[in-house]
């Protein structure tokens, strides 16, 4: 069983860091032809110079997907591209807060960039895998897609809301051999992660997982490639909980 993304084009959103970054890399080394967006201008920049000089197959969008202008050109851009096989919804924020205290602003951004911008991009790039009766989508939710806890009602609404998208889009689709799934990791040590959260505070965090760590980048990475990958025949629809047990206790 070998994945072989060589005559694939991959899509992601939110790749300069965490967890699509890590897809990222690891799709490139298995051949991928890779559209990436980030937000910082200057390190889309650099990014792109470097691709350049390393030869390397993939190319950096800055969007920012809450600015409907530089969504609408960010389309416009993706409208060119005939073949586009793979789509990774990865970008997502979260704001924190009671719903008591949640601000309308907190609301549409949230709304916007973890539900809305995933919408239009399932939208616009379905139509060319219908033309080519190909594509794999994969929703990057999370474990509060399926739970919640204090201050995450605005975030749980939206990825609740991301996984309704990926039922109803996964019926749409199906007939055309397109395979729409979230994919909801639980608590994943990222570089934001050790800087919100102390070792200490971690630690007493993984302690509540039955596995007893938090996830690598590289766990949920290995869950999207197959999901993207052509070994995913048949499984559209789905929530895929990547949180080492727990949203089970």
């Amino acid at each position: 069983m070998k994945f072989d993304f060589s005559e694939k084009t991959i899509l992601i959103t939110g790749a300069t860091r965490g967890i699509g970054m890590r897809l990222a890399e690891d799709l490139s080394l298995l051949g991928a032809n890779l559209l990436l967006t980030g937000t910082n201008p200057v390190q889309i920049k650099d990014l792109n110079d470097l691709a350049i000089k390393k030869g390397l197959k993939r190319k950096y969008f800055c969007v920012d997907l809450q600015d409907r202008a530089s969504m609408e050109s960010f389309i416009l851009a993706l409208k060119s591209y005939s073949v586009i096989d793979g789509l990774v919804n990865n970008a997502g924020i979260n704001r924190l807060n009671p719903v008591t205290d949640a601000l309308e602003s907190d609301w549409d951004d949230m709304v916007q960039v973890n539900l809305s911008a995933p919408f239009r991009l399932i939208k616009v790039l379905s139509a060319s895998m219908i033309r080519n009766g190909y594509g794999r989508i994969v929703n990057i939710a999370s474990i509060f897609s399926t739970i919640s806890k204090e201050r995450r009602a605005v975030y749980s609404a939206t990825k609740f809301g991301l996984h309704g998208l990926t039922v109803g889009s996964s019926n749409d689709l199906a007939r055309y051999n397109i395979l729409v799934n979230t994919l909801s990791p639980g608590f994943v040590m990222t570089d934001l992660t050790r800087k919100n959260l102390s070792a200490i505070e971690r630690a007493q965090l993984a302690e509540q997982v039955p596995i007893k760590r938090l996830a690598e980048v590289q766990d949920i990475s290995n869950v999207a490639i197959f999901l993207l990958s052509d070994f995913n025949r048949y499984m559209t629809g789905q929530n895929i909980i990547v949180d080492g047990g727990f949203t089970n206790v």
